[in-house]
């Protein structure tokens, strides 16, 4: 398509206008059609970023002249409103994790395929320089056969599962209230670290190897007196014979720099990639090394590009996604496989990609 994206937007909260909004609204090739949330500060919002619309009612948004949706509602309710969008074969952005179970994420995933739309979750690290340039190593078979992944975050994030959620907003500011403690901080809602975190480092992990999958998991949670996982730790059988590890803790203190930490051993050579110390490397068992240089700063969460690239993707500007739906439902069966294993006790979970849910 050429013109405009005329941009529909469901979600009005602290996310969606301390980063989404301000980046769409700053767009020429974006018109800003309506915008549907709850609450007071509704209206508010859409003065600040110029949608010509505000609803509480989704229905009504999807009723507008629409190219394409952005969610950013509380984690529970994406897997239904991305539905609607895409059965109207509207283009969308989901914000992750983008759903709570393995056969919704399948289902998007069938669903995108069959309607032939843009699909975008925003996994901000997978769309950095240096993590492009890691990816472009894997692609050249410098690693060769998985045989066992780490992956590992941890992140400043206490308040946000377990404590005032507002303190977060010293990072993301808006001029709306903070994020709501119901998203999460409530089990049933897709609150706890998993969900929240958990969802960047394994998407990463899943985009930088396009075969691998979760195909058993042992887990157990921690939720050090609160209501929801803060401390996440599997032992994961990948697709091919791989093993693994993924894990992740809550507790950084707050002014930390966020901690994703992947090394992958293969056949040929491994990967070292660590957003806190800002360094990526393979090196290959005949000699071969890389070292990719990352300037001071840029291990740092952002999540600049994906809304950009959404638009230019559903423009034909670009046909580079780094995280489609496949890459979201890879990382959301892997972490439902975890949740369920640690709420039985631990249990060997196998993942089945089950028939899509109707």
């Amino acid at each position: 398509m050429s013109g405009k994206v005329r941009l529909g937007a469901v979600g009005a909260g602290w996310w969606a206008t301390s980063n989404h909004f301000p980046i769409f609204a700053a767009r020429e090739d974006v018109e800003l059609v309506g915008v549907c949330g709850i609450g007071p500060e509704l209206e508010r919002v859409r003065e600040q970023f110029g949608f010509g619309m505000a609803t509480e009612n989704y229905d009504e948004l999807l009723a507008q002249d629409l190219d394409a949706v952005v969610i950013t509602t509380p984690h529970d309710l994406h897997y239904a409103q991305a539905v609607q969008a895409i059965e109207r074969g509207l283009h969308v952005l989901v914000e992750k994790p983008v759903t709570l179970s393995a056969e919704q994420g399948w289902d998007l995933e069938r669903r995108v395929r069959e309607r032939g739309v843009v699909f975008l979750a925003p996994y901000g690290w997978n769309y950095k320089p240096f993590t492009v340039e890691a990816k472009r190593l894997v692609d050249a078979g410098h690693i060769g056969q998985v045989q066992y992944a780490l992956c590992h975050m941890a992140s400043p994030t206490l308040g946000l599962f377990a404590g005032d959620t507002n303190h977060i907003r010293r990072l993301w500011d808006s001029q709306t209230s903070g994020p709501d403690p119901r998203t999460w901080q409530t089990p049933s809602k897709g609150g706890g670290y998993a969900h929240g975190q958990i969802t960047h480092s394994s998407a990463l992990l899943f985009w930088l190897f396009d075969d691998l999958r979760a195909e058993t998991v042992t887990a157990k949670v921690s939720t050090a007196g609160s209501a929801v996982d803060l401390y996440d730790a599997a032992v994961v059988g990948f697709s091919g014979g791989a093993l693994g590890t993924v894990s992740g803790a809550a507790s950084l203190p707050d002014g930390s720099s966020y901690q994703v930490d992947i090394r992958v051993f293969g056949s040929e050579g491994v990967l070292l990639l660590d957003t806190e110390r800002e360094r990526v490397s393979v090196r290959r068992h005949d000699g071969q090394e890389w070292n990719i240089d990352i300037p001071e700063g840029a291990g740092e969460y952002e999540c600049i590009e994906p809304p950009n690239r959404f638009i230019d993707l559903i423009l034909g500007r670009s046909t580079e996604n780094n995280s489609t739906a496949d890459v979201a439902a890879r990382s959301i069966e892997l972490i439902d496989a975890m949740l369920r294993s640690s709420a039985a006790g631990g249990t060997e979970i196998a993942v089945q990609n089950k028939e899509p849910v109707s």
